[in-house]
């Protein structure tokens, strides 16, 4: 069969929700070592990348048994929910990659001050204190604050924000375009005629 085929089609959708479970298995994967090796102790952060790791193992298993089975109900609902995240997916990463120093600024202090496992987190491996001023009063886990040593962590976290902004845009949006591949191949696989079926048969 030539790579426009049924076979190929099957092949090429496979593969893309193969890659689709790795992703997610890592991502699964690595709130855990996180969370084992002390890095992250906020669950909410924990449990919300563990959440987007099953729900993309949930996709990616419904869009395998639908490719393998050739089942229409199944690969027209996988269609759906890729579109879906494609369009969430692709606007995250163009917000990511288009916000300037000044929204990512009121940005990270909206998240400082809505986050508590989290700011302790990074206190502890920043070593620094506080966001724009270090306060004592405030309990700091950081190693400079039994020295009276700390700086604010805004200008550190600023630092990193920019470069994780772009790489996590990069990377949502490269995702992305695999994602429209696979609504591409689903539709036009679920068109195609299984040759091994019966002729007379409805698909």
């Amino acid at each position: 069969m030539g790579c426009g085929g049924f076979s190929c089609s099957k092949n090429w959708l496979c593969a893309l929700n193969l890659l689709y479970t790795l992703v997610s298995l890592l991502l699964i994967g690595i709130a855990a070592w996180g969370i084992g090796f002390g890095l992250i102790s906020s669950f909410r952060v924990v449990g919300v990348a563990v959440a987007v790791g099953i729900f993309l193992f949930l996709i990616a298993l419904v869009g395998l048994i639908g490719a393998i089975k050739h089942h229409q109900v199944l690969l027209f609902f996988y269609m759906i929910i890729l579109l879906l995240v494609f369009i969430i997916q692709f606007s995250v990463s163009c917000a990511c990659l288009t916000l300037n120093k000044e929204q990512q600024s009121k940005l990270l202090e909206v998240g400082w001050n809505n986050t508590n496992n989290a700011k302790q987190d990074i206190e502890r491996n920043l070593n620094c204190c506080g966001f724009q001023n270090v306060s004592e009063e405030d309990t700091c886990l950081a190693e400079c604050s039994n020295t009276r040593s700390c700086h604010p962590c805004a200008p550190k976290i600023k630092e990193y924000s920019g470069m994780v902004l772009r790489v996590v845009g990069g990377i949502g949006l490269f995702f992305s375009f695999t994602e429209i591949l696979g609504v591409w191949l689903t539709y036009r696989y679920r068109n195609q005629k299984d040759p091994r079926a019966n002729p007379s048969a409805f698909l």
